[in-house]
């Protein structure tokens, strides 16, 4: 892997998380102030994202090995791993659920189409008379 890579990191707006496990993710460190709040160390997290990108390439053990040299922080190859597994997981079930909104909106377009159409046959049909 290329050093003129590791310069490359285009910066995203990360957001403070929860802390719900004892274990600190890779890419977030212990708020001083709240010890149930992790904030984002945003190199850690854009050397992340540049390693999703050598995955492609590479093996986890290699860039595992890469993205500890480079941030300072270890990280093993499983647990690389199962960092992307975790996002893969979360970002195809956001798709679905995306997806299945979508359809719920369609469906109610449609069922309203249809009850204004039979409400007003009723209604001319009740006028009439």
């Amino acid at each position: 892997m290329r050093e003129a890579d590791t310069l490359a990191f285009q910066t995203k707006d990360w957001s403070p998380i929860p802390r719900i496990s004892r274990t600190i993710p890779f890419g977030y460190e212990l708020s001083p102030d709240d010890p149930n709040l992790l904030l984002p160390n945003v190199f850690e997290l854009e050397a992340l994202e540049q390693a999703k990108k050598h995955l492609r390439q590479y093996s986890y053990r290699d860039v595992a090995n890469w993205l500890s040299s480079i941030t300072g922080r270890y990280i093993s190859h499983v647990g690389l791993k199962k960092r992307m597994e975790i996002e893969r997981s979360r970002r195809t079930k956001a798709h679905a659920l995306k997806n299945w909104a979508n359809r719920i909106k369609e469906a109610e377009a449609k069922v309203e189409k249809f009850e204004k159409n039979r409400l007003g046959a009723g209604a001319s049909i009740i006028t009439d008379s």
